[in-house]
């Protein structure tokens, strides 16, 4: 029952956020959603606790900017590739491992991959991620996988393992 006043109390929360209102109306339809969401969903996560573990959400609220640090960078790499005259691409996929064990991280990871411009998830395969780069910059494995995985590897096993 704990659990569940807290879930619903944090969902509320979110709610009055992202509404930025406490007008009667979207007060009551926030409650609503959020008493609906903890009832339909209640139980339905097998590791449900995490969502609850405020420091995990600071580990998100770490990784936000710093994902968007390197989307901005890639983005300015990839613009720079389409106006050089010379179009300094060299493409192909390539075979990375990561050292995270839950699928919904990997699976965070393979989408902060995908969202990087220059950078496409083809496949997941085990713990070995394939992934489409505009640029394969070296030939040696530990770097492809240091400079695609390694910079988003450590904050999300921090928030999801």
């Amino acid at each position: 029952m704990r659990k569940k006043v807290s879930a619903f109390i944090l969902l509320f929360a979110f709610w009055l956020l992202l509404t930025f209102s406490v007008e009667p109306g979207f007060f009551v339809v926030g409650m609503l959603l959020s008493v609906l969401v903890v009832v339909l969903l209640a139980g339905r996560h097998p590791r449900r606790e995490w969502l609850l573990n405020p420091l995990r959400w600071l580990w998100l609220l770490i990784y936000m900017p710093y994902f968007f640090y390197y989307c901005i960078k890639a983005n300015l790499d990839v613009a720079y590739r389409v106006v050089h005259p010379d179009m300094p691409i060299r493409p192909g996929i390539v075979k990375v491992p990561t050292t995270l064990k839950t699928n919904l991280a990997k699976t965070f990871l393979a989408n902060s991959i995908t969202l990087t411009p220059g950078t496409l998830t083809v496949d997941i395969v085990g713990s070995d991620l394939y992934v489409h780069c505009i640029n394969i910059h070296t030939d040696d494995p530990e770097e492809q996988t240091r400079e695609i995985v390694g910079r988003f590897e450590g904050l999300l096993k921090r928030i999801f393992e």
